[in-house]
């Protein structure tokens, strides 16, 4: 996929007001630690997060989405009445009709011109939405969207410690939960436009994607009684395919980009650990210098993940006028998506 004419205008997000360390949860599974003989602080090393933030349990996924949309729109050039389309692309909603992206709207405003959507694909929903907006920018059809995102992982979390304290967990049946502890909360937003509205902003200019369903039972969830959050995840196997997936994503990107690995200043990975990572930069040769993390403090955001770490990149000032940007998006399915930012 290229585009011409795709401007990422404004770009914000919301951070939760709670904090949970790795090290409260491995105070609340003590009791389990001790009877399998695990050892304290695993859960940091293995991971390298210290830390995930949530909102409250009951906090809706439109209420995170809107919050962050509000904060694009405050940077924005546009008024929220200029918005052609609004899109709500997390992997948590508010119930599965009406749209979450319509509690969005309403929450914000938004006109009655505006469309509404839902777009979910796991951890890679956001990504996938800037290049169907992008699409429909190119095209002629809109000249300014909104894209939100609203995670809490919170109701995820209670349910796995619950499971882990259960006394017939053993040293292998506790494995498939692993993958929930690193989850946190969070919100997202960027307003997107036609490039002609706003000289000097970045652009996007391709994106590339490759997909295993074979691998689409390494991670499943979804939600239990009183729309409680669940998930398993064989998370050896699924670092094994999403880095040998990454690896086809990356030549093909390259190729489609233009764009040389030497050139690329900063990439923008979503953000799931330290093992992720560094399987990732030494699968695909790539200089651990030009990374920026934001896992040690916020955990896996799913889709908020790779454009949240984006933003505060920016925000750090390791993202400069005229430098080449690599997102680098995977998600359980396995789907990758990579694209391509000219700051």
């Amino acid at each position: 996929m290229r585009f011409s004419h795709v401007a990422i205008e404004s770009l914000a997000y919301d951070t939760p007001p709670d904090i949970l360390s790795s090290d409260a949860i491995e105070d609340e599974l003590s009791e389990m630690y001790d009877r399998l003989h695990l050892p304290k602080g695993r859960l940091k090393l293995m991971t390298g997060i210290k830390e995930r933030k949530f909102y409250r349990v009951d906090a809706l996924p439109s209420t995170i989405s809107a919050s962050a949309g509000r904060k694009a729109l405050e940077k924005s050039q546009f008024t929220k009445d200029e918005i052609d389309l609004v899109v709500h692309a997390a992997v948590c909603r508010d119930r599965m009709e009406p749209s979450t992206a319509s509690y969005v709207h309403g929450l914000l405003g938004l006109p009655e011109k505006a469309q509404i959507w839902d777009l979910s694909n796991a951890c890679l929903g956001f990504l996938n939405a800037i290049t169907l907006v992008g699409s429909l920018i190119d095209s002629g059809q809109i000249e300014r969207a909104l894209i939100c995102s609203g995670e809490n992982g919170k109701s995820l979390m209670n349910w796995t410690l619950e499971q882990l304290k259960l006394p017939e967990q053993t040293r292998k049946s506790v494995k498939p939960y692993f993958a929930n502890l690193t989850i946190g909360g969070g919100g997202v937003a960027a307003v997107l436009c036609k490039a002609e509205l706003a000289p000097r902003k970045p652009m996007v200019l391709s994106g590339t994607v490759r997909t295993d369903s074979a691998s689409n039972l390494l991670c499943e969830g979804g939600s239990g009684g009183q729309g409680e959050l669940q998930m398993l995840t064989d998370s050896e196997e699924l670092l094994k395919a999403g880095i040998q997936l990454a690896g086809t994503t990356w030549e093909a990107f390259l190729e489609e980009s233009g764009w040389q690995a030497e050139s690329i200043n900063r990439f923008i990975c979503h953000q799931v650990g330290s093992a992720h990572r560094r399987g990732l930069f030494e699968s695909l040769n790539l200089d651990f210098d030009k990374d920026f993390s934001t896992y040690p403090q916020w955990g896996n955001v799913g889709s908020v993940s790779c454009p949240l770490t984006l933003a505060k990149a920016v925000e750090a000032g390791v993202i400069r006028q005229g430098d080449q940007v690599a997102l680098l998006g995977i998600g359980s399915g396995l789907s990758c998506l990579m694209m391509a930012v000219q700051y």
